[in-house]
């Protein structure tokens, strides 16, 4: 077997009995590899690209994932009910791209810049994640996107999301309490059924989105939300207004 160090390229292999405990892995290459039920504890996975790898009931504890890429990885157990787990983790500038995060549980991890495209995250926990970084004194941004994505019944209470990019992300029947998404990118998203009491919609543009059932008056803000006319009749009937053509 190939040496499992920084810059290895790996492919094709069962690495589940392997301990990466507080290993150097920096910019190695994994491809078509196995890894079950693997604890990644305090490992350093900067610049680490998987390729259609299965990672199966997996947890990144402490590890570091800056700028990793993962590409067409399956990463939820067999009966599709257990995902990867990331805790006190560092996913700045990550990109994951048609993975399968269902149910993955995302625990005080650094998400600044992270990209997660056509993925599956149905069900997904995020738990105090941080999308945001601090730029110097009283001066914070935050930054993501998560386009075209699968959060259906996903947990997003209490995330912050301002300003990022959204689009045609699927929220059905998600939790977006007390959700900051102010000023995002939300066209073409699908927010049936979603739970939004106490969400911020302000200067959020929802054109082309699926609003029904969206509740304005349980906003905490939405000044300057961008809504097509055809819309407008569904969010009507939502605070109880009976719209009528005449």
């Amino acid at each position: 077997m190939a040496q499992i160090e920084a810059g290895a390229r790996l492919v094709g292999l069962d690495l589940s009995a392997h301990d990466f405990t507080d290993a150097d892995l920096t910019d190695a290459v994994f491809e078509d590899c196995l890894f079950a039920d693997v604890q990644f504890q305090g490992v350093c996975l900067q610049g680490v690209r998987f390729k259609s790898c299965r990672i199966a009931r997996c947890r990144f504890a402490h590890a570091d994932l800056r700028e990793a890429v993962f590409e067409d990885c399956v990463c939820a157990d067999d009966q599709g009910h257990v995902g990867p787990q990331f805790a006190f983790s560092r996913l700045e500038e990550a990109r994951f791209a048609r993975c399968d995060l269902s149910f993955a549980r995302i625990e005080r991890s650094a998400l600044y810049g992270i990209e997660m495209e056509t993925c599956n995250l149905r069900g997904a926990m995020f738990l105090k994640a941080d999308f945001g970084r601090s730029f110097g004194r009283n001066v914070v941004r935050w930054s993501a996107v998560l386009k075209g994505c699968n959060l259906e019944l996903a947990d997003l209470t209490e995330v912050r999301l301002p300003d990022c990019d959204l689009n045609s992300s699927s929220f059905r029947e998600a939790l977006l309490i007390d959700a900051d998404l102010e000023g995002a990118d939300l066209r073409a998203c699908d927010l049936f059924q979603a739970l939004t009491a106490g969400a911020k919609l302000a200067r959020a543009d929802l054109r082309g989105a699926e609003v029904s059932g969206l509740n304005l008056l349980e906003l905490a803000s939405r000044d300057g939300m961008k809504v097509t006319v055809d819309q407008q009749h569904r969010l009507l009937n939502a605070m109880g207004v009976d719209v009528h053509a005449e």
